[in-house]
């Protein structure tokens, strides 16, 4: 029996998407629930698995586009009983008892000439595609030193290609014959040939992903479609750190997930958000959409691309399932199981940056949202305090709004009500 695999259907108005890697080859023995390719849409990337065990037959090659329910492969499934018994075949376990264990030492102790025996072995194909095993041998570069960005670490041609960029030095010195070449013909015919030349190749080109494009077009949208203004202010955060600290041990053990401060500012945010409604809201043609509950979008950025997953009625979540609900996202973010669903109905934008060092920003407005809050790093900073000057840890917090819908007044009155929560979060507590 032949099983069809094609391109899921990831939401209404998506109608095609890139093949970005497969994860096994033509031929291969594949089982249940493995996961075999990724897919990558304007919006989301998926890690697509086998629907049953067979043998698989590739019909579109990675790094095409093509619709949504087009047949890229097909699972054998009546050829998966021979295929299994290959790694347990008489032919396979003759060599293992007397030749392996010689094998295995000779290379760790003498023997360099059995390192090009590894790239072929079993345990680096299923990471390496063929396409980039032909990359690194027709370049001769050191797989080793190559980052994988792919699902699981894996290194996909884009890595293997970032990485010759930054050894560009490197290969200019390895061909010292084209310098003198290079001296003597000045005439025009020579123009067409210098984008080949290693000392020339000071640029790259690389197509957008479906995702990169989506991002850049909201961007636009958001910067030419909305009146956007941003306002500050800072944050003592000392008060959220000690409660932090000292219910950290005892909120792990007892919920299973850690205690961060994203929680503590998504419920900061609620409360203010029911103060200033217009903040969650936003304009539609000339009507003004008043949301009756908080769906909180959480910014997290990911090796392709900025991805703003939303939890659902924030306003009635406790500290732990908010964790839960990050935690749950990250997850599936990084096993490439985000669903468009996830992405939907998010009525304000929750970013920090601080996580990655940014001590202050201006973020854009995640359409058509009227607000998002800035999160930034903490950092002890000298501040007055009962006119006394001591050190504090301090947040930077930035609101982008819409000054449509927006006043200024409402705008920094809301940010102040979010430094008053995390400063004293009590009030979090007794929701004042």
């Amino acid at each position: 029996m032949e099983i069809e695999i094609k391109i899921p259907n990831v939401g209404e108005s998506v109608q095609e998407a890139v093949l970005v890697e497969w994860y096994k080859n033509d031929g291969d023995t594949v089982q249940k629930d493995d996961p075999i390719f990724v897919v990558e849409t304007d919006k989301v990337t998926l890690e697509i698995v086998a629907e049953a065990s067979g043998v698989l037959k590739i019909r579109v090659s990675q790094g095409e586009t093509v619709a949504i329910g087009t047949v890229v492969g097909i699972i054998d499934t009546q050829a998966a009983p021979a295929v299994p018994s290959e790694p347990v075949s008489p032919e396979k376990e003759a060599p293992m008892p007397s030749a392996a264990p010689v094998e295995t030492e000779a290379p760790t102790v003498v023997s360099p000439e059995k390192v090009p025996m590894e790239p072929p072995s079993p345990e680096i194909r299923p990471i390496i595609p063929p396409s980039v095993r032909r990359l690194v041998a027709e370049k001769k570069l050191d797989i080793t030193a190559v980052t994988g960005t792919g699902p699981g670490n894996r290194i996909t041609k884009g890595d293997v290609l970032l990485h010759m960029e930054q050894a560009q030095a490197g290969i200019q010195d390895r061909e010292p014959a084209q310098p003198e070449a290079s001296k003597t013909p000045v005439s025009k015919p020579e123009i067409p040939l210098e984008p080949v030349s290693p000392e020339r190749q000071d640029i790259s080109r690389k197509p957008m992903s479906p995702i990169r494009q989506r991002i850049a077009s909201r961007l636009v949208e958001a910067k030419q479609n909305t009146a956007m203004l941003t306002t500050f202010n800072e944050i003592d955060m000392t008060r959220t750190m000690d409660i932090r600290s000292h219910f950290k041990e005892t909120f792990l053990e007892k919920y299973g997930v850690s205690l961060g401060f994203m929680s503590f500012f998504i419920k900061a945010c609620v409360e203010a958000l029911k103060e200033f409604p217009e903040i969650n809201a936003f304009i539609d043609g000339k009507e003004i959409v008043y949301h009756h509950y908080h769906h909180i979008g959480v910014a997290i950025g990911t090796a392709r691309g900025l991805v703003v997953p939303v939890i659902r009625n924030a306003e009635n979540l406790s500290f732990a399932q908010l964790e839960q609900a990050i935690v749950d996202y990250m997850d599936k973010i990084k096993n490439n199981r985000l669903e468009l669903a996830d992405l939907k109905g998010g009525t304000f934008t929750i970013s920090n940056g601080g996580v990655f060092g940014s001590l202050l920003s201006t973020p854009i407005l995640n359409m058509p949202q009227s607000g998002i809050l800035g999160m930034h790093k903490i950092e002890k900073r000298p501040v007055v305090v009962d006119n006394a000057i001591k050190i504090r840890p301090m947040m930077y917090v930035a609101l982008s709004y819409d000054h449509r819908i927006v006043d200024g007044r409402e705008a920094v009155t809301f940010l102040v009500r979010i430094k008053e929560h995390i400063e004293n979060p009590e009030r979090i507590m007794m929701e004042i």
